[in-house]
C-alpha cells in the first residue's frame, strides 16, 4: 500500500475541493428555520442527524448531552403555550416600534415541524471529568457544540432547524420530565423547510446586522468593538 493511500494519510489529508466547499456551504447557508413543509422526517435521516450531534467534541470526553425527541402533538401544544406566555412577557422589554416588530416575527415552528428535539446537559455525567476543574461550565459549552453539529448535519440533509429560546427552563423541565439537575440547553424544531433564506431573518428585517469579520478578530489581547458596531 502506498503512503498516499494509507488509512492514516486519508484521515490526516485536507479535504478535496468539493468536500471542503460542501462543509463551508453547510456553515454559510445554515439558517434558523421557522416555517416547515408537512413532509415527515425519515427515521434514517433523524438517526444520522442525532449521530452527528453525538460526535461533537466534549471536554474530558464527558458527552453530557441527551436528545429528547418530541413528536406528540399534545406535548408540543404545551410547549407552544409556554412559548406564547414568554413571548408576550418578553415584548415588554421593547419600546415601539420595535415591540410591534418583535411580536410580528415568527420565532417558532413547534407545531409546524414534525419533530421537536430538546437537547439537555447533565453536569454529573462522567463523574470527575478531565480538564473541567477550572471551567465547570464547559459541560454546557460542549452541549452547544452538539447542537451545532446537529444543525449542520440537518442542513446537509436538506432539513431545517429552528432554536426556540423563548421558554422558561423550569416549566420546560416539568413538561418533559427533566430532572432538576439536568439543564435544558436548546429546544429545536426539525423538519423540511419551506425554504432556506438567502440571509438570516433578523438581518433581512433590519433587526441586526452581521458584524464585519475584522471587527471581531483581536491580535494578542482583547480589543473592544469599534463604536456603533455592537448595537
Amino acid at each position: 500500500m502506498s503512503e498516499l493511500s494509507s488509512p492514516l494519510s486519508t484521515l490526516t489529508a485536507a479535504f478535496d475541493a468539493d468536500a471542503r466547499a460542501a462543509v463551508y456551504r453547510a456553515i454559510q447557508t445554515r439558517r434558523d428555520v421557522r416555517r416547515f413543509r408537512p413532509e415527515a422526517v425519515t427515521d434514517d435521516a433523524l438517526r444520522r442527524v442525532l449521530d452527528a450531534a453525538h460526535h461533537a467534541p466534549s471536554v474530558g470526553y464527558m458527552q453530557p448531552w441527551s436528545f429528547i425527541v418530541v413528536r406528540s402533538p399534545e406535548t408540543r401544544r404545551r410547549v407552544l403555550d409556554l412559548y406564547e406566555r414568554e413571548r408576550q412577557a418578553a415584548a415588554c422589554f421593547y419600546d415601539e416600534p420595535r415591540r410591534s416588530a418583535y411580536l410580528a416575527f415568527k420565532l417558532q415552528g413547534i407545531l409546524d415541524a414534525p419533530i421537536n428535539i430538546c437537547v439537555t446537559c447533565d453536569p454529573t455525567r462522567g463523574g470527575e471529568v478531565l480538564g473541567r476543574n477550572s471551567m465547570p461550565e464547559t459541560d454546557v459549552y460542549s452541549t452547544c457544540l452538539a447542537v451545532q453539529n446537529l444543525w449542520l448535519a440537518a442542513r446537509a440533509e436538506g432539513l431545517g432547524v429552528g432554536w426556540v429560546s423563548i421558554l422558561k427552563s423550569a416549566w420546560l423541565r416539568e413538561i418533559l420530565g427533566i430532572p432538576p439537575h439536568v439543564i435544558p440547553v436548546a429546544y429545536l424544531c426539525l423538519g423540511v423547510p419551506e425554504r432556506f433564506d438567502e440571509r438570516p431573518m433578523l438581518e433581512s428585517a433590519g433587526w441586526r446586522e452581521r458584524l464585519p469579520l475584522d471587527a471581531v478578530i483581536c491580535d494578542e489581547r482583547w480589543q473592544a468593538l469599534p463604536a456603533g458596531s455592537d448595537r
